[in-house]
């Protein structure tokens, strides 16, 4: 049995195991990682921690500390009286609003950790406010990011247009971000369809005549869901509140526009914060979700020792021997997408075009259609709690519905990395190749 065979098995273990046991899922990866590293390819202990994701890692902790603080400072609370504002209070139409602001920010060149690590904890804040599914708001943030990542300009569109061009390949930059766009929008409706948007339809956020008030109250109706209470006044801006919002500021244009790490920018601006405002800052770090961490940051340990093992070369050159080039082609489209939901959806994109391009020079396979095909099914998979994406969904959820989401996540990321590339072959690969 090869090596790669033994990691595969190894994998599914772990999941097998966590699934009916109570052992932490991270910790099972990290220790399957050392048994694994130690028993099979010799690795020694630098070796097996070179895989640890530091930088997501700063990044999940950085943006909870901030935003625990900023929660904490009711600058969570000011940023959802704003967008109820925005709308006129129509809570159905927030999380499209969400989707909008998360997509214009990947467009224009943010990091998808970065758009979503801005936009998670504010679109959260406003779901456990008014009643909204935090699944629903997550996997729309979540599919925001994919939806803009792809223009021209966005990290994941530079990376497949480069990838493109390097191999000598035909490449439709519009094609690739309108039909990445127009996926996900349409995946936003399924999603608002089954996670409770028709229930939001014809609701109300409601303020009194002094601004205040946060209640829901029902179209034509004018029932408050709070019974009548009145909602407690919304906060103003003080100077810890506005310096928490320049610090947001910050983080959105250190992304955008000096390509700043946002983990390190967000525990920057915490740190700040923390000496201003001490009194906000008690109880940042305990708030901070450890349990996430420990298990994103394990699955990414374990499935980098994959990547150095040489198995998703292995996957790849399998896929690459079947004579049948569509069957090949969608082959590819799982791969990427399976492993993109436990990996970097941008070191995918990188390394699975490649593997395309035998299928490519067959003349059997339009390029474009699998490169477009290939490129939405790695990335519809964020949503799930073992991407980044998923991750800091999962983090910035409110600790009593934290399990659930998780549950939830994993369920939709699985499922979308099968039903996300059959879809998309059908969509741009098959056509291409009658």
């Amino acid at each position: 049995m090869s090596d790669q065979v033994i990691s595969i098995i190894a994998l599914v273990l772990i999941f097998a195991l966590a699934t009916f046991s109570s052992v932490h899922l991270g910790v099972l990866a990290i220790v399957a990682a050392f048994i694994v590293g130690s028993t099979v390819v010799d690795e020694s202990t630098d070796d097996i921690f070179s895989g640890f994701p530091g930088d997501l890692f700063v990044v999940l902790v950085g943006v909870t500390l901030l935003f625990g603080i900023a929660k904490s400072n009711g600058t969570v609370d000011w940023l959802v009286n704003a967008a109820v504002k925005a709308v006129r209070g129509r809570i159905a139409l927030i999380p499209w609003v969400m989707f909008l602001v998360t997509a214009v920010l990947t467009a224009v060149g943010a990091v998808t950790p970065a758009a979503v690590g801005i936009v998670a904890p504010i679109g959260l804040g406003f779901a456990a406010s008014h009643g909204i599914s935090p699944v629903l708001m997550g996997l729309f943030i979540a599919n925001g990011a994919s939806a803009g990542g792809f223009s021209p300009i966005g990290v994941f569109g530079g990376i497949t247009n480069n990838v493109v061009e390097r191999n000598d390949l035909p490449g439709n930059p519009a094609l690739l971000f309108t039909a990445s766009f127009l996926f996900n929008v349409g995946l936003c409706v399924i999603i608002f369809l089954i996670f409770g948007g028709r229930q939001l339809l014809g609701r109300i956020a409601t303020t009194d005549g002094d601004g205040a008030g946060d209640g829901v109250a029902e179209r034509g109706g004018g029932t408050e869901a709070s019974g009548g209470t009145p909602s407690p006044e919304p906060p103003g801006l003080d100077l810890p509140r506005a310096l928490t919002l320049l610090g947001i500021l910050g983080l959105v244009a250190g992304a955008l526009f000096f390509d700043l790490d946002v983990g390190l920018m967000a525990l920057t601006v915490a740190v700040v914060l923390s000496l201003v405002a001490p009194q906000s800052a008690k109880g940042a770090v305990d708030r901070c979700a450890w349990s996430t961490v420990l298990l994103v940051c394990g699955i990414v340990t374990y499935v980098s020792q994959m990547e150095r093992m040489g198995t998703i070369d292995y996957l790849g050159e399998r896929v690459a021997d079947i004579q049948a080039p569509l069957l090949g082609a969608l082959l590819i489209c799982l791969i990427g997408a399976v492993v993109s939901a436990f990996a970097s959806t941008t070191g995918m994109l990188g390394a699975l075009i490649p593997l395309a391009v035998p299928f490519l020079l067959t003349g059997q396979v339009g390029a474009v259609g699998l490169i477009t095909a290939l490129a939405i099914s790695a990335s519809v998979v964020d949503a799930s709690p073992f991407s980044t994406s998923g991750a800091l969904i999962t983090a910035n959820t409110p600790t009593d519905q934290r399990d659930l989401v998780f549950r939830r996540l994993m369920t939709w990321g699985l499922g979308i990395a099968v039903v996300g590339p059959l879809v998309t072959w059908c969509l741009f690969v098959v056509p291409g190749s009658l």
